[in-house]
């Protein structure tokens, strides 16, 4: 059950759009963006409040993939495993990010919700294959040695977020 603070946001977003079926995507896009993930009560209620049916609703979020009805991390990691980031050795690159931050091909988020690793198929960036991407950064030519370390910045960069937040 969801706090009515996400209701709330929800019918904020749901304004900016307006209540009609054409609104959908925009609208699931921009929970997405708010909660890193779509959770299904808010796509029931949306359905409800623009005049769709829920399976309508539900067989959109499900088509595209880049709805996800699970929490993702703080840091989306996406490695690309292209033909040339393939080649270029992009396994090392992702087995090393999962077993440094103890995920699996059943679990793609830590626990403490800050990475999400996933793969893809392709980035758009062969020329730096082996690349990845966290959220929007283009990371090139990646081995799992520049993986610890952009891991360790990203870290490090949590850490003084969390240590500046703090005193306020």
């Amino acid at each position: 059950m969801l706090d009515q603070s996400y209701y709330d946001k929800t019918d904020e977003i749901i304004a900016v759009y307006g209540r009609k079926p054409s609104s959908l995507i925009p609208i699931m896009h921009d929970i997405q963006d708010t909660y890193r993930y779509l959770p299904g009560e808010l796509l029931t209620y949306v359905a409800g409040q623009i005049g769709i049916t829920e399976a309508k609703a539900y067989s959109v979020a499900t088509f595209y993939e880049n709805f996800s009805f699970e929490p993702k991390g703080k840091y989306v990691i996406k490695v690309c495993d292209g033909t040339a980031c393939h080649v270029r050795k992009s396994t090392p690159v992702r087995e090393y990010l999962c077993k440094e931050l103890k995920l699996d091909d059943n679990k793609h988020t830590t626990d403490d919700l800050m990475f999400t690793v996933e793969t893809v198929s392709c980035l758009g960036a062969c020329g730096l294959a082996p690349a990845l991407m966290v959220n929007d950064a283009v990371y090139s030519k990646m081995t799992p040695e520049k993986a610890a370390d952009m891991l360790q910045d990203l870290r490090g960069r949590e850490q003084k977020e969390q240590e500046g937040g703090s005193e306020e």
